[in-house]
């Protein structure tokens, strides 16, 4: 699997991929290995990664955005969520929905979907009614766990989400 290939030294692909970033701040040289990894298994780290390069990075907008639209619940909420990282506002139109699909698909993306709304701010005001409907169930989704500390953490994001758009 190529996304769990490692390095000579034992590192995995994608940290290497993340700490030349961290370390260089060079989009040309980050952003083509971590488009890269997009198709492999780790997708949804490469995509959270490529969310973190501060500028906007057009180069990697076209593999984020389609793996938006393919593979499993986690990936595509948290490539949504990169591609709204690198592009801003002006992806909030095509982003939100995929990370309430994806939030209604597998309940576990909930916390990363919460947080990608609050970066979004007021583009994420039409997911007011979902938010306010998890804070209202008895059952929250939250993550894989189901946890205590989960299910916290969920419900203050989702409050701090909605006390940044009232």
């Amino acid at each position: 699997m190529p996304g769990r290939q490692r390095t000579r030294t034992g590192i995995p692909v994608v940290d290497k991929a993340k700490a030349l970033w961290d370390i260089e701040r060079n989009p040309a040289d980050a952003v083509p290995r971590l488009t890269a990894l997009l198709d492999t298994s780790a997708d949804h780290d490469a995509a959270d990664a490529l969310g973190q390069v501060v500028e906007p990075v057009a180069a990697a907008l076209p593999p984020a955005a389609d793996a938006r639209r393919a593979g499993h619940a986690r990936t595509r909420t948290r490539a949504a969520a990169a591609v709204y990282d690198i592009g801003g506002p002006a992806e909030a139109v095509v982003v939100l929905p995929v990370l309430l699909e994806g939030w209604e698909e597998n309940d576990s993306t909930a916390g990363h979907v919460v947080d990608c709304l609050r970066r979004m701010g007021p583009t994420a005001a039409p997911a007011l009614p979902r938010i306010r409907a998890e804070l209202a169930s008895a059952r929250r989704s939250g993550d894989i766990f189901h946890s205590v500390e989960g299910d916290e953490a969920l419900q203050r994001a989702g409050r701090a989400v909605i006390n940044q758009l009232a």
